[in-house]
């Protein structure tokens, strides 16, 4: 197993070379809808990509899967669909959905034209999760850390983790058969809760999709395409390397390694409360 790394951009030169130095999936971000509203006042990322976006990409994006999510269910779901298909998408993701009838509509719109991934990032979808893994025509599965969170007003995204919801939520997607992943991982060596750490989870919970989160890479930041090429190859490479550690791992050292995240969320939050 090795995790499928995926980031998120529209801009063509930034594609290539995530494409080069490994990364699995590209990812154009259309949803916008809600976004705003249930993120307010937070430094998250809110791209507002389009189908202009998909089909300029779709000639670069090669040996990477160009992914895209689109907006949560709406009146012009269908038509965004078809856009989105017609553009050239090998994989669309639904976002913010809380019952079963809202996938079936979903999957009855692509109708098997494209990979699909559902994003578990509601209280409700989270609640249903039984019926979700009985669906045919789902692809893949990734819980939402930054949503959920939200929603269940947990005051950080990796608080999921220490609680046992990630590991609730995954026991029962299990039962698919089918990959599915949680988050976002920056840097080896940064981060919050350290990149190291978040992977040896992945590991633990047998997840295989990860985000690389801005910080792995802030091409806001960084224009210069050169040091991004070297933050790209050696952000990726440190990953894989880290990846070959965690196949060394027994399981109690799995569950030293979760320990160990626990008490540094433990920090935070306490952190956190006290600003």
């Amino acid at each position: 197993m090795s995790l499928t790394l995926m980031f998120i951009t529209n801009d063509i030169d930034i594609a290539k070379i995530a494409q080069e130095a490994g990364v699995d999936r590209i990812w154009v971000d259309m949803e916008w809808i809600g976004k705003d509203e249930r993120q307010k006042g937070l430094n998250t990322v809110k791209s507002h990509h389009t189908v202009a976006d998909v089909q300029k990409l779709r000639p670069f994006v090669t040996n990477s899967k160009l992914m895209v999510r689109i907006n949560p269910i709406h009146s012009n779901t269908k038509n965004e669909i078809e856009e989105v298909i017609n553009a050239g998408a090998d994989i669309i993701m639904l976002p913010m959905f809380k019952t079963v009838n809202e996938v079936e509509f979903f999957l009855k719109c692509v109708h098997g034209r494209t990979k699909t991934i559902l994003l578990i990032e509601t209280i409700e979808a989270a609640s249903i999760v039984d019926d979700l893994v009985k669906i045919k025509g789902i692809d893949e599965f990734h819980i939402g850390l930054n949503d959920l969170s939200l929603a269940m007003k947990k005051p950080f995204m990796f608080d999921l983790l220490r609680d046992g919801v990630v590991d609730e939520i995954i026991e029962r997607l299990k039962i698919s058969g089918k990959p599915y992943g949680f988050g976002g991982i920056a840097r080896i060596g940064k981060g919050m809760v350290p990149s190291e750490y978040v992977i040896k989870e992945h590991y633990r919970l047998g997840s295989s999709l990860a985000i690389l989160s801005r910080s792995f890479a802030n091409v806001k930041i960084e224009k210069n395409l050169d040091v991004l090429k070297e933050l790209f190859i050696k952000g990726v490479r440190d990953i894989r390397e880290e990846e070959t550690k965690c196949l060394k791992m027994s399981q109690n050292d799995f569950i030293e390694n979760k320990k160990q995240i626990d008490k540094m969320i433990d920090k935070i939050d306490l952190g956190l409360s006290h600003e």
